[in-house]
C-alpha cells in the first residue's frame, strides 16, 4: 500500500525557517535513526567553503531520507546552500511539501529565491515505487504513481527554470534503472520513469540556449528506506535483489549514488544535457 503525506500545508515562514539550510546548517542537519534503525547514518565530513558548489544554491525534493538526504548533505559539504523539502516530518527540522500540488511547490521553490536570491542546480529527486500487476492497480494508485513520479518533477521545474533563465543552471531528475529495463509488477513505476527521461531531454532542448542542462540520475538497486521497505526487511529479497547486480554483487549505497547526482549537478561536465546517467553496478551489462 502506498503511504500518502498528510494534507497539512506549511506556512511561508516554516519553509524558509526549517526548509533551508545554510552551508553548514545542512552539513550539519540533524541524524536521526528513526527511518532505518538498521542503517548506519553517514558522518558529515567537514564542509569545504571552497568546494564545487561553493557560491551556489540548491533545491532538493524528496531529501528526507535515503538518496534525497544525502545529497542534501554532500552539496552542503560541497560549499552550497540548501533548500529541501520531504515528506517524513519527524526526521528533524525539515518541512513536509506535497509535490504534486502546484501551489505548494511554486511557494517552496520561491521561498528557496527569496532567502538566497538564486537558484543554481535543481535535484528532482521525490518519487515513489508501486509494485502491481497492471490489471491489479486501482486508478487512484496509478494515478498517485504518476503524479508523484512524473507530474512532481514536472512541477518543480516549471518553477525552478524562470529562476535559471539569465543566470544558467543544472537540473537532474532521479528515475530509475527500469528506464532501461524493467521486471515484472512494475508497469506504472515504469511508465512514470521512462516519461522523464523524454521530458528532460524535451527541456534541454528548450533551455539550452539559456545555459540551462537538464540530464536524469538512474539508480540501480541502492539500499534506503525506500528498499527497505519493498523488500519487508526480508534477508531472502536482500540477497536476491544483491545477485541481481551482476558486475559488482552488492547494492549501492544512497552516498554512492548522490555523488553521481553532484557530478551531473556539478560544472565538470558542461557538455552533458538531455541525456541519463545509469549507476545500477553493472546490471544492465548482464542483460
Amino acid at each position: 500500500m502506498i503511504k500518502h503525506s498528510t494534507n497539512r500545508q506549511p506556512n511561508r515562514r516554516q519553509v524558509i525557517q526549517t526548509g533551508i539550510a545554510g552551508i553548514a546548517g545542512a552539513a550539519a542537519v540533524e541524524l536521526t535513526t528513526q527511518a532505518n534503525a538498521q542503517q548506519p547514518e553517514p558522518v558529515p565530513k567537514l564542509v569545504n567553503p571552497n568546494g564545487r558548489f561553493a557560491g551556489k544554491v540548491v533545491s532538493i525534493t524528496g531529501a528526507t531520507s535515503g538518496i534525497g538526504r544525502a545529497a542534501a548533505i554532500a552539496f552542503a559539504r560541497e560549499g552550497a546552500k540548501v533548500g529541501f523539502c520531504g515528506r517524513r516530518e519527524n526526521l528533524g527540522n525539515k518541512v513536509e511539501q506535497q509535490i504534486r500540488k502546484p501551489k505548494e511547490v511554486e511557494s517552496f521553490v520561491n521561498c528557496i529565491v527569496e532567502k538566497y536570491g538564486q537558484l543554481d542546480v535543481a535535484f528532482n529527486n521525490a518519487g515513489d515505487v508501486l509494485s502491481k500487476t497492471l490489471h491489479e492497480i486501482a486508478v487512484e494508485e496509478w494515478d498517485w504513481v504518476q503524479n508523484t513520479n512524473l507530474r512532481g518533477v514536472f512541477l518543480a521545474m516549471k518553477y525552478q527554470i524562470p529562476h535559471m533563465l539569465k543566470r544558467g543552471g543544472n537540473i537532474v531528475i532521479t528515475a530509475s534503472q527500469h528506464t532501461v529495463a524493467t521486471r515484472p509488477g512494475f508497469s506504472a513505476y515504469t511508465s512514470a520513469k521512462r516519461a522523464l527521461l523524454g521530458l528532460a531531454q524535451a527541456a534541454a532542448l528548450d533551455y539550452g540556449q539559456h545555459g540551462i542542462r537538464v540530464n536524469v540520475l538512474l539508480p540501480g538497486i541502492t539500499d534506503t528506506p525506500l528498499f527497505q521497505r519493498t523488500t519487508g526487511g526480508s534477508t531472502e529479497k536482500v540477497e536476491a535483489s544483491r545477485q541481481l547486480v551482476d558486475a559488482l554483487k552488492r547494492i549501492a549505497t544512497a552516498e554512492e549514488i548522490a555523488e553521481a547526482a553532484l557530478f551531473l549537478a556539478s560544472n565538470d561536465c558542461p557538455s552533458i544535457t538531455g541525456t541519463s546517467l545509469l549507476a545500477d553496478g553493472g546490471m544492465m551489462s548482464g542483460l
